[in-house]
């Protein structure tokens, strides 16, 4: 009898232990890293978000130029950001890893983009972890490559790069909260410039994050931050908004009052 309960009680430890979520032990690269974050998430984020923000250019000589700009995100994979007052059209919209640019309501550019700060900050919480994973291989980044580093007082995972290499493809993700906080990136036309993106002050939403600071330097030089405000949850979008056809018959403005 003892030995019957002895073995009924490791095999219901074993079932118990099978059935636990995926802890910090277990995530061994980049690939489980993505997975985790999708998992602790997948059920308790936001499918849509729009924010006003202060869009900031720091200018060499020291002077800076403010400028307000509204963004609405449809996760995943769509964005699109008026620059100004949406009567000068100005902006852009990403829709599924394509870029169409606007200046003065024409469309003067289009071409394929994958926006790395969507995905790993905004999608990685909403799609299929497999569509971020083959996403972030896609774009160069070693998913193999993974160590855990201190960083401005928050323990972080560090994945793509060798510990002590500041330059190579690479995403940082807070260990605590499995949110997205740093990207670095070489400049796609000169490889001797480095791209540095810092998610700050994050804010809990209902539900999910937000990081209502992003900041921007290359080669160590802070040259461009966006403050948001009058940030909303799940706002209720046309889908026109998202078709770059009709960027000039639609208003973020009245969408994300809906």
């Amino acid at each position: 009898m003892i030995v019957r309960l002895m073995v009924s009680f490791l095999c219901l430890v074993a079932c118990l232990s099978s059935a636990r979520p995926a802890t910090s032990q277990e995530i061994r690269d980049g690939q489980t890293l993505l997975a985790a974050m999708h998992d602790r998430y997948s059920n308790s984020w936001y499918e849509s978000v729009f924010f006003k923000e202060n869009a900031i250019t720091l200018n060499p000589d020291g002077t800076s130029k403010t400028e307000v700009w509204d963004e609405a995100l449809q996760l995943p994979g769509k964005l699109r950001i008026n620059k100004g007052p949406s009567s000068e059209g100005n902006g852009f919209v990403f829709v599924d890893g394509t870029l169409t640019t606007f200046q003065k309501g024409k469309a003067s550019a289009t071409l394929p983009y994958v926006h790395m700060l969507l995905v790993l900050g905004f999608d990685v919480y909403r799609q299929p972890p497999n569509t971020t994973i083959e996403q972030v291989k896609g774009q160069g980044f070693d998913l193999t490559q993974l160590y855990e580093e201190k960083w401005e007082g928050q323990d972080v995972y560090v994945v793509g790069a060798a510990r002590g290499d500041l330059k190579s493809k690479q995403f940082w993700i807070e260990k605590k909260r499995l949110l997205f906080v740093r990207l670095i990136e070489p400049d796609a036309h000169d490889a001797t410039k480095v791209h540095d993106s810092r998610f700050r002050d994050y804010r809990k939403l209902s539900p999910g994050w937000i990081s209502a600071r992003v900041e921007f330097y290359v080669d160590g030089k802070n040259v461009f931050n966006e403050d948001y405000f009058d940030i909303k949850a799940n706002a209720k979008f046309d889908p026109a908004l998202f078709d770059p056809k009709k960027f000039n018959e639609t208003s973020l403005s009245s969408s994300a009052n809906k």
